[in-house]
C-alpha cells in the first residue's frame, strides 16, 4: 500500500497489511484520522498539511486491527442471481429466469421479476430493468412533486454514481443513482423532495430543509437510514 503525501512523495507501508487506502490531505485538518468509506470499500486516510513519515505509518499500523476488522464488516459484492428477493420502489419481488424470449417485465401481482435470454447475462439484464424502471418512476414522481411548487423539471438521468445520491442543476436537470430503486419506499420519498427542494433553493439553507420537511414528512427518517444503511445498496456490483 501507498500513502502520497501532500507534498507529492510516495512512500510505501508494509504490503503485508493486506488491505488498500484513499489518502486525502485538506488544508484546514490538523490531526490524523482515519474512516471507512463503505460505498469505495476502502479505508480513508486524512493526513494534515505537515506530516512525518514515520508519523503516519505508526498510525496506520496502529489501527490497522480496527481498519481490516471494519472493512470485513462490509457485505460481499455479489450479482443478482435467480430468486433473489429484492426490493424496488418498497415492493418486494422475486427474480424469476424465464426461457422465453422478451418475457422480462414486472407481473406485480405475483411480485415476480422475470428475465428472458441466457442466465449468464441474468445480472445484466436485471440492472437494465431497475435502470429503465428507475428513469420512469423517478421522472413521474419528480415531475408530480415539482408541481405542487410551482416549479418544473427539466430532464431526469438515471446514473451510477458513488460520490452522491443524487443532484440537482441550476438547469433543473435532476440526476439520480440507480441503486436508489432498491431503496426503502421512505428513502425514496426523501430523495425526491430533497432534489426537487433545489428547484426552489440551490443550497442547504433553513428554507431548503423546512421545504423538504414540508414535501416529506419522513424526510429525517430517510437521511438516517442513508446514513446508516446507505452503503447497502452498493451490495450488488
Amino acid at each position: 500500500m501507498k500513502i502520497t503525501l501532500l507534498s507529492g512523495k510516495t512512500f510505501e507501508i508494509n504490503a503485508d497489511l493486506g488491505f488498500d487506502m484513499k489518502i486525502i490531505h485538506p488544508g484546514r485538518s490538523r490531526r490524523l484520522s482515519l474512516r471507512i468509506d463503505k460505498k469505495e470499500r476502502v479505508a480513508v486516510l486524512t493526513i494534515p498539511k505537515y506530516c512525518s513519515r514515520k508519523k503516519a505509518v505508526s498510525f496506520v499500523e496502529s489501527h490497522q486491527d480496527w481498519v481490516l476488522d471494519n472493512l470485513r464488516k462490509i457485505p460481499e459484492l455479489k450479482k443478482f442471481q435467480n430468486n433473489d428477493v429484492i426490493s424496488l420502489f418498497g415492493k418486494e419481488y422475486c427474480i424469476k429466469h424465464t426461457d422465453i424470449r422478451g418475457n422480462t417485465r414486472l407481473d406485480k401481482k405475483e411480485q415476480i421479476l422475470y428475465i428472458s435470454g441466457g442466465e449468464e447475462f441474468l445480472h445484466r439484464r436485471v440492472k437494465d430493468f431497475i435502470k429503465k424502471l428507475a428513469l420512469e418512476e423517478f421522472t413521474r414522481r419528480s415531475i408530480k412533486m415539482a408541481d405542487k411548487i410551482d416549479k418544473k423539471v427539466h430532464n431526469v438521468c438515471i446514473k451510477d454514481t458513488k460520490s452522491r445520491w443524487a443532484s440537482c442543476s441550476t438547469l433543473n436537470n435532476i440526476n439520480y443513482s440507480w441503486r436508489l430503486a432498491l431503496a426503502p419506499e421512505f428513502v425514496i420519498r426523501y430523495i425526491v423532495a430533497h432534489e426537487v427542494s433545489h428547484l426552489k433553493h440551490q443550497d442547504h439553507s433553513a428554507f431548503f430543509w423546512a421545504l423538504v420537511e414540508y414535501l416529506e414528512a419522513n424526510a429525517q427518517k430517510g437521511r438516517d437510514w442513508l446514513t446508516q444503511n446507505g452503503h447497502m445498496l452498493y451490495m450488488y456490483k
